[in-house]
């Protein structure tokens, strides 16, 4: 009996470490020219395949991209109603985070 509590209790702190340990973390930013998308798992990995969705303020999607293999997506500005903001989501089919640019944050990068 003694050995089961033992095992409940191992996997009781083992199963919320192995939970989190792939979670993706999303971020982006911008030069004025293009967003620049990184996702990472927590344990610091890059996905190997994803889509980046880029949305308006709207919720609007704008495009959709593949990630690159080193997990990141160079996104133009160029042609993207950016007015109201951008919501960046990357979904890799079993996890997905997003990143919000409000017009503010891209104002700021651009100088204007």
């Amino acid at each position: 009996m003694s050995r089961l509590r033992a095992l409940t209790a191992s996997l009781a702190l083992i199963a919320p470490a192995s939970a989190g340990a792939h979670q993706l973390n999303v971020f982006a930013s911008v030069d004025c020219e293009a967003v620049l998308v990184e996702a990472k798992f927590s344990n610091g990995r890059a996905p190997v395949e994803g889509k980046v969705r880029v949305l308006d303020g709207e919720n609007t999607l704008l495009t959709t991209l593949a990630l690159e293999a080193d997990g990141t997506r160079r996104v133009p500005l160029d042609g993207l109603d950016h007015s109201g903001g951008l919501v960046i989501e990357v979904d890799t089919g079993s996890h997905d985070d997003y990143w919000i640019l409000t017009p503010e944050d891209i104002a700021r990068h651009c100088g204007s």
